[in-house]
């Protein structure tokens, strides 16, 4: 059924390629800044599809089916594509903050096919207040990251460029903090789903 919510749920799936894009090119800040404004938007959809389906009571399996695929499919197409082009490197332990990133995707997997097998055993697992704090360091962190490339421009890949100034790059290392406190809350919260996960493995 596809009312208003699940179109802007849909639109937002359907942006991620123009979105993928937009970060292909990492010296382009204008493009980076396109993009930045898409991921607001974005972000914005998510919001009110969620909001506009319970104040009209348009609640519909197909929303509940799609909107935390489109989430689970933004987060992973910007993750590698900004894994690709550079952007998950910092002046502070140059491209270990891939693995933040990698923690994100994996969790995101696990926990997705936990759903899967607890829903065909009709249990149901509620999102805990933690697990949202997850999501929204994780979007504002990937936000950080995309406006760091509009301001900025990539990270330092140059030995000669390796001593740029921290305030020349104070976006990109916001962004990069606040992906490894993502990645903490995703270890906590996957944890927490695990255990009620292995209660009904036996």
């Amino acid at each position: 059924m596809l009312t208003l919510p699940n179109i802007l749920t849909l639109s937002r799936i359907v942006a991620v390629p123009l979105l993928a894009a937009l970060l292909w090119w990492p010296e382009w800040k204008v493009g980076y800044a396109l993009a930045f404004a898409l991921y607001c938007l974005m972000g914005i959809t998510d919001y009110f599809d969620g909001y506009l389906a319970r104040s009209s009571g348009t609640v519909s399996k197909l929303g509940i089916f799609l909107d935390p695929i489109a989430d689970k499919i933004m987060v992973a197409a910007v993750i590698l594509v900004l894994t690709a082009q550079g952007y998950l490197r910092g002046p502070y332990g140059g491209d270990v903050h891939v693995i933040a990133g990698l923690v994100i995707l994996m969790r995101e997997i696990a926990v997705s096919g936990l759903r899967e097998f607890l829903a065909g055993l009709q249990v149901s697992v509620p999102v805990t207040k933690l697990a949202k704090w997850k999501t929204t360091l994780q979007l504002v962190a990937l936000g950080a990251l995309i406006l760091g490339g509009a301001v900025h421009g990539p990270p330092p890949t140059l030995v000669s460029e390796i001593e740029r100034p921290l305030a020349d790059q104070w976006v990109h290392l916001v962004g990069l903090a606040s992906l490894w406190g993502a990645a903490i809350l995703t270890l906590v919260t996957g944890w927490d789903y695990l255990r009620v996960g292995l209660k009904h493995m036996d």
